[in-house]
């Protein structure tokens, strides 16, 4: 048998998507996983008990999709660089700190498409206690730092939401600005005048 042929035959030790769903899980089984660092495009790890930052995926140099959903991961998680990922679920999760989060997306993600958290106390919504100007906000807030989202959630964002989000968060920012300048001001005032 020539080798290409045993290459050919043996496509099973070989996967684009893996799935650890409903497994129990309190750690991301890296032994299995790493093994398709040359072809793992799909990483299912949901409805299970992680929280553990996933370092180590960032040898999967392939992977577009990261399913974390029904986890215990928090808004300081820590995720390693992966410009592949255009894809992250991480719904009813224990997200809490929406800027946190969103800048460690922002960082680790470049190439981010797709977002979904929600069930999410970051991301409120009528299904976990919020109103609708909170999810109104959370999703302007959001797009505003991920401008290259095309769906948040269960919904593509529209370029109506663009446009807001870039005025809304350009506003406070250029506030938070002058506020910050302003105290410094205030502060050096003070020490000159001491």
């Amino acid at each position: 048998m020539d080798p290409q042929t045993a290459v050919q035959t043996s496509p099973a030790s070989r996967f684009q998507w893996l799935s650890f769903a409903y497994q129990g899980l309190t750690e991301i089984p890296y032994d299995a996983i790493l093994t398709q660092t040359d072809t793992l495009e799909v990483l299912d790890l949901s409805y299970n008990l992680l929280n553990e930052n996933p370092a180590l995926l960032g040898r999967l140099e392939k992977l577009s999709t990261l399913i974390l959903d029904c986890n215990s991961y928090t808004s300081h998680v820590k995720f390693p660089y992966m410009p592949s990922i255009s894809t992250l679920c991480i719904n009813k999760n224990q997200i809490h700190n929406l800027p946190v989060f969103v800048e460690e997306i922002k960082r680790k993600f470049p190439n981010i498409k797709i977002l979904s958290m929600m069930n999410n106390e970051a991301a409120p919504s009528y299904f976990n206690g919020g109103s609708l100007t909170q999810y109104q906000d959370y999703r302007l807030y959001v797009i505003s730092q991920i401008p290259g989202l095309e769906i948040l959630d269960d919904t593509e964002v529209v370029e109506k939401e663009r446009v807001q989000a870039r005025k809304t968060y350009r506003l406070q920012q250029s506030r938070l600005s002058s506020s910050s300048r302003k105290r410094r001001e205030d502060s050096s005032r003070k020490q000159t005048s001491s």
